[in-house]
């Protein structure tokens, strides 16, 4: 069957600053092994636990470090010891030196075996501050050995041997019992502490006790480190190099932070990602991804002054003890230089962090960075299903969450190997090479199927099986079984199934086909269902299909999609589901048919906006042009009414001119208010700002009309109006607005807004 995929969405300066900032800090590095749990249940198994770590602490107190290397020293071993886990996990921290006489001793335990629970934590901090360099008459050389015999003893006397056992080792690398005569004659005691090292570095790996050595100092000896790393136990967390105990220089004190993380994540199998840094006030970014099941926000504070508020990927802001939106939170090491936010059940996404600090406390740069641990899960489908002896069969793994949601991003399964192997009667077992890299059988490179091809043996015979299990630092491993039944001949039913990849949302419907052919002379039933997810997230219809004999023909299946409600906050803006239809022939021993991969890409309901934005969009822009044409009339109609330019003439009864006057710009309303001056001397028409007698502004329909007492009278050009007893208004020729003034010839000098003469006592 060909494969059906969908869419993706989806210098701190001083060593004492450092020691400071490296204590506040120890809840990071354990934070992340405390059981949790999911409040949905998974596909296949139980809900996670986390197991708990039994780890010892070695510093060295020689006098081959110096005063600032030992601060350097006690802050790491504070920033390992410290944390929240759960009350089966157990540290023990001790120093050690050499003893150089009778009344002396190599180790100087300082913290004997605690629980990490919250008393143990204030235990440990307490303890951890009696870790000291040894003075000249304390025995000031560097036993490996009696260090190793120390944290191997510690780690194993009445311990869960189940349980991860890792010894840190902080020292220079620089073995001298030169001094110590518990090795023998002077001349030898090199090489005898030599010997008892390389063996009790083999007790070490016998009693699976990693070592994991932490270099200080300004010239740590590089090669003693990597031998020790090597001589303890190599099985990791999972069976990958970056879970091998290695060598680490830490460079300098404020190299302390980000050297322990890296360590401690590959030694229990944790995901470390550095994020940016920045003083404050700043929001600094970090993402979580969505396999982490359990993960830890570092913020390197610098100072203890710095407040950090915490916002997850919806911008929502959580709290640092209790719950939220389905996700656990507790704060560790708030009130120190670093704090870290345990979450359970991270939403995933990019969460940020807002650092604030007080004037005169912002100097020093705010660093975050995350720890996360996940689980992965795979598909496995085979095809053909029922494959004959001698047939050549394609396996694929696909790669999803546990609850059946697709990882299509590759650097949320950086790393990951996938063996597969196939086994069952009639053949001996066969390894099964499964890569994601493009070639064939693989179709896409980097798509989160894994795939690879098997030939059936002729001398097989039953049912067979194929196993293949992912493993992944910082990701659980997950090994999934496949029985594949060998067909004695070609199946009398076959019923490939063909479903699309889709865009869909909640309560959507999807529709494949189910190709029949049913070559026998009996009547077969069909069985079709969903695998590879969440129960309740999709279903399949229908269920059954009954076949005539020798019927052919097709069918149509639809995929139902949950309501909203079932996939919860998960939702989020979209997500891609995966899952594997299967048919199988109940008629024929439930010989499996066909199992076809699913992948749907499920987002929200559209609101109102998004199914409707083109009329909203429309509506918008009608509005702007009834608007536009609003103001457009609107001020259409104020200059046709505008009465610049109108001709006002003053009459006699006999129809003589005595004044002829321009109008000028009208008021609000577009009148133009006058009044009649000297009117029984020499009349003369005058503008009047406010409360004139009279009025007059443009007839849209042509003319002018007056207002007056009285009323308001239309005027055309030429006609006229009776103001008083014996003077009438005249029209004169209308011009429009800006339109040139034309002075009368018979017109006397010009006046007060017009031009007018001396006519005696006319009146």
């Amino acid at each position: 069957m060909g494969r059906v995929t969908g869419r993706r969405q989806t210098g701190r300066g001083r060593a004492r600053r450092a020691a400071v900032s490296a204590l506040g800090g120890a809840a990071v590095l354990v934070s992340l092994l405390a059981p949790a749990g999911r409040g949905t249940a998974p596909v296949a198994d139980a809900v996670p636990a986390f197991p708990a770590v039994n780890y010892a602490v070695a510093v060295d107190e020689s006098a081959s470090l110096t005063p600032d290397d030992m601060k350097a020293e006690k802050a790491a071993a504070a920033r390992i010891a410290l944390g929240d886990v759960s009350s089966d996990s157990h540290v023990t921290v001790y120093g050690f030196a050499a003893a150089e006489s009778a009344d002396q001793r190599a180790v100087d335990p300082v913290c004997p075996r605690t629980a990490l629970d919250a008393a143990g934590r204030e235990t440990i901090d307490t303890c951890v501050g009696r870790l000291r360099g040894r003075k000249k008459d304390e025995g000031t050389g560097t036993d490996f050995p009696s260090a190793i015999r120390q944290g191997v003893h510690d780690l194993t006397d009445g311990t869960d041997p189940s349980q991860p056992r890792v010894l840190f080792l902080l020292t220079d690398g620089k073995l001298d019992v030169t001094g110590s005569p518990a090795y023998g004659d002077p001349a030898h005691r090199t090489a005898e502490g030599e010997r008892q090292l390389k063996q009790e570095l083999a007790n070490a790996a016998a009693h699976g006790v990693q070592v994991w050595p932490l270099g200080f100092g300004a010239d740590p000896d590089k090669q003693q480190l990597d031998r020790m790393a090597a001589g303890g136990y190599q099985k990791g967390c999972v069976a990958l190099p970056s879970a091998a105990p290695k060598a680490h220089k830490v460079s300098g004190s404020k190299d302390i932070g980000s050297t322990l993380e890296e360590i401690f994540a590959a030694a229990h199998c944790l995901r470390h990602e550095q994020g940016p840094s920045k003083r404050p006030p700043a929001t600094l970014d970090i993402g979580i991804s969505p396999l982490a099941t359990v993960g830890s926000i570092v913020v390197d504070k610098g100072d203890p002054a710095v407040k950090i508020t915490y916002y997850d990927p919806r911008g929502n802001k959580v709290p640092t003890h209790g719950t939220y939106e389905k996700s656990g939170f507790e704060l560790a090491g708030g009130s120190g230089t670093v704090e870290a936010l345990k979450v359970v059940d991270p939403l995933p996404g990019t969460w940020k962090v807002k650092a604030e600090a007080p004037e005169g406390h912002r100097s020093l740069p705010v660093a975050v960075s995350v720890l996360w641990q996940g689980e992965l899960r795979g598909a496995l489908t085979a095809d053909p299903p029922s494959p004959q002896a001698g047939e050549k069969v394609t396996v694929t793994m696909r790669l999803q969450t546990r609850e059946g949601y697709e990882i299509k991003d590759p650097r949320d399964y950086a790393g990951l190997r996938v063996a597969g192997r196939l086994t069952g009667a009639g053949l001996t077992p066969q390894t099964l090479n499964l890569t994601d890299d493009g070639t064939r059988p693989d179709r896409t490179a980097g798509d989160g199927f894994f795939t690879g091809t098997v030939q059936v043996p002729g001398s097989a015979r039953g049912t067979l099986k194929v196993s293949a299990t992912l493993t992944a630092s910082g990701l659980k491993a997950d090994t999934r079984d496949l029985g594949i039944d060998v067909a004695p001949g070609p199946p009398p039913v076959t019923a490939p199934l063909d479903l699309p990849a889709a865009d869909v949302h909640p309560g959507a419907t999807v529709t494949g086909t189910l190709d029949v052919h049913n070559s026998s002379t009996t009547a077969h039933t069909l069985h079709l269902s969903v695998a590879d997810v969440r129960s309740g997230l999709l279903s399949v219809s229908p269920a059954t299909v009954t076949l005539a004999p020798g019927e052919s023909g097709t069918r149509k299946v639809s995929i139902e999609v949950a309501p909203a409600g079932v996939f919860g906050d998960r939702l989020g803006d979209g997500l891609s589901l995966a899952a594997t239809v299967e048919v199988t022939d109940a008629t024929d021993g439930n010989r499996a048919l066909a199992a076809s991969p699913l992948s749907l890409r499920v987002t929200p309901e559209p609101g109102i906006w998004d199914q409707y934005w083109w009329a909203f969009v429309i509506a918008a822009v009608v509005l702007v042009l009834l608007v536009l044409a609003a103001v457009a009339w609107s001020r259409l109609r104020r200059r046709r009414r505008d009465p610049y330019g109108l001709k006002l003439h003053l009459v006699s009864e006999d129809g003589d001119l005595l004044y002829e006057h321009k109008a000028g710009r009208g008021n609000k309303k577009q009148w133009y208010e006058f009044a009649i001056a000297e009117a029984h001397r020499n009349p003369r028409l005058e503008k009047r700002n406010h409360g004139g007698p009279y009025a007059v502004r443009r007839n849209p329909e042509g003319g002018a009309v007056l207002r007056r007492q009285g009323g308001r009278t239309p005027l055309r050009a030429g006609s006229r109006v009776a103001l008083t007893e014996r003077l009438y208004l005249q029209l004169g020729e209308d011009t429009h607005p800006g339109g040139t003034q034309h002075r009368s010839t018979t017109a006397p000098t010009p006046g007060d807004g017009g031009t007018g003469g001396a006519y005696g006592d006319y009146l």
